[in-house]
């Protein structure tokens, strides 16, 4: 069902670790070529780029901060340029940047946060539009814009995050209307919303606040990058969801059921 993602071309955002990397490696399985994109270059690179291609696609880094408009179109157009097209879009990028309640948030604080959460999926999806309209005029395939929101975008996001769980809302409402303006292009964009996953964004609770959080998940655990990597797989499938566009799809061990 999912043979179509063979030799499609794929940007997988903030993909060095944790969700980002583990869609990127199943992309890669599934004989895609993927770009792996971060701030700075993860000290075990030329291992995981190794790995990618080994699994029986191709890989290639690109180190880039894309909170800033011009690093995400040199970031597209670099990857077009090596390899011929792009036909999906994996905004996945993005963090809690700090914890500040109400009276501690100032302007530095409030850009920092949306920069690089809302920025940065609107200027690469801006830059990346015109290559996934042109990918969708093929036959029988619909190109992808995958976003990544959070449970925290109906629940209002933990202490002092609220500004997090903003931002990941916006994505949430944005992603809507994108799949309305983009489907008469052959452009599907929808959005995969973790729950609470076993990755570095979670590396600060210790065992206590662990427990508590898996009380409140019907399936008693945290999730892991693996299982959230198969949501993207699926939707970017045109074979597979070719029908699907403007849904989110809630990977949460039943911890949010809307």
């Amino acid at each position: 069902m999912l043979s179509d993602l063979r030799n499609k071309k794929v940007i997988v955002t903030g993909s060095s670790a944790g969700i980002g990397l583990a869609v990127a490696q199943l992309f890669a399985s599934l004989g895609a070529t993927v770009a792996i994109t971060s701030r700075r270059p993860p000290k075990d690179l030329d291992n995981l780029l190794s790995q990618m291609e080994q699994a029986g696609g191709k890989a290639a880094y690109y180190c880039a901060d894309l909170s800033k408009e011009s690093e995400c179109r040199k970031l597209v157009n670099d990857f077009v340029d090596e390899h011929g097209g792009l036909d999906i879009l994996i905004n996945n990028v993005g963090g809690l940047v700090g914890r500040k309640q109400l009276p501690e948030i100032d302007e530095k604080f409030l850009e920092a946060v949306f920069n690089l959460n809302v920025a940065s999926a609107q200027y690469m999806t801006k830059y990346a539009l015109p290559y996934l309209i042109n990918s969708a005029k093929q036959e029988n395939w619909t190109s992808s814009v995958i976003n990544v929101g959070s449970f925290a975008a109906y629940m209002g996001g933990g202490p002092g995050a609220s500004l997090y769980a903003a931002s990941k809302g916006w994505l949430h409402t944005i992603t809507k209307s994108w799949a309305i303006a983009y489907a008469k292009d052959g452009v599907r964009c929808n959005l995969v919303s973790p729950g609470t996953v076993d990755t570095d964004f979670h590396a600060d609770k210790d065992q206590a606040t662990r427990e508590a959080i898996n009380k409140t998940i019907p399936l008693g655990r945290f999730g892991t990058a693996k299982e959230m990597a198969p949501a993207f797989a699926f939707l970017a499938s045109h074979q597979a969801a070719g029908y699907i566009t403007g849904q989110i799809i809630n990977v949460n061990g039943g911890q949010y059921m809307p």
